[in-house]
């Protein structure tokens, strides 16, 4: 007998928490609900209920991370064959950054069905990015320990690849900023951009660097970070919003 099912015959699902609304939105419907209450158990709420009947959320999350990672990659390859390998990594992680993830939750109102602390709960805690975009991936696991891997994939590309992807890669956003100003500054300007590093604060442990992005002697967008690189995308990133305003 597996590990869930064990769960479930010992603890039973209150009732009172109905989940009939979300299953009915995402079109599946469990048969363990134990295991779908489990998605949303917050670890602030244990803190506060020691004896309560589940665990936290957190390993349906680690395993909801590796099944997304998986799935990514497998429609990667299949629908953009001609990609290299190191567009599918920067695709990856575009798709399944806390943000995206987040944004996903947000549109199926996981939130409203969080087990948080008193604490959480006055700190916003169910619209929090972290908390939505973990609360994603435990919903993909438990999709995946119920249901089987094509359904979870196909959970995953109904709500997270159909028409994003599609856009970040026919978009090239998944490429860093720098490598994105560089084809804009191309294309405009028949130029590369200049990172020039205008200067350094703070003690060498903690020092942040400053940059300034220049195309054809013209400053444009400032970047602070904790490292040259980190300066420079961020200059890019802010040298991009002034470039396609």
């Amino acid at each position: 007998m597996q590990y869930w099912d064990r769960l479930s015959m010992k603890f039973p699902l209150n009732m009172n928490y109905d989940f009939t609304k979300l299953e009915h939105k995402i079109e599946i419907k469990f048969k363990d609900r134990t295991l779908l209450k489990n998605v949303f158990i917050h670890r602030s709420y244990l803190n506060e209920h020691k004896h309560f009947e589940l665990p936290s959320n957190e390993k349906l999350e680690f395993l909801g991370d590796s099944v997304l990672s998986i799935a990514t990659s497998i429609y990667l390859y299949h629908n953009y064959p001609t990609l290299q390998e190191g567009d599918y990594t920067d695709i990856k992680s575009s798709i399944v950054r806390t943000e995206s993830l987040a944004e996903v939750a947000k549109n199926l109102e996981l939130g409203t069905y969080l087990f948080l602390s008193k604490g959480e709960e006055k700190g916003h805690g169910r619209s929090k990015i972290n908390i939505l975009a973990d609360v994603f991936e435990a919903l993909i696991a438990a999709i995946f320990i119920d249901q089987g891997f094509e359904t979870a994939y196909d959970f995953i590309n109904k709500y997270l690849f159909k028409d994003k992807l599609k856009t970040i890669i026919e978009n090239g956003l998944y490429l860093s900023p720098k490598s994105r100003l560089q084809e804009i500054t191309q294309a405009q300007f028949k130029k590369l951009p200049d990172y020039v590093l205008t200067h350094e604060i703070g003690p060498e442990h903690k020092k942040l660097f400053h940059v300034t992005v220049s195309i054809n002697s013209k400053k444009y967008g400032d970047g602070v970070g904790k490292s040259k690189k980190q300066a420079e995308e961020r200059a890019a990133q802010n040298t991009l919003e002034i470039l396609t305003k």
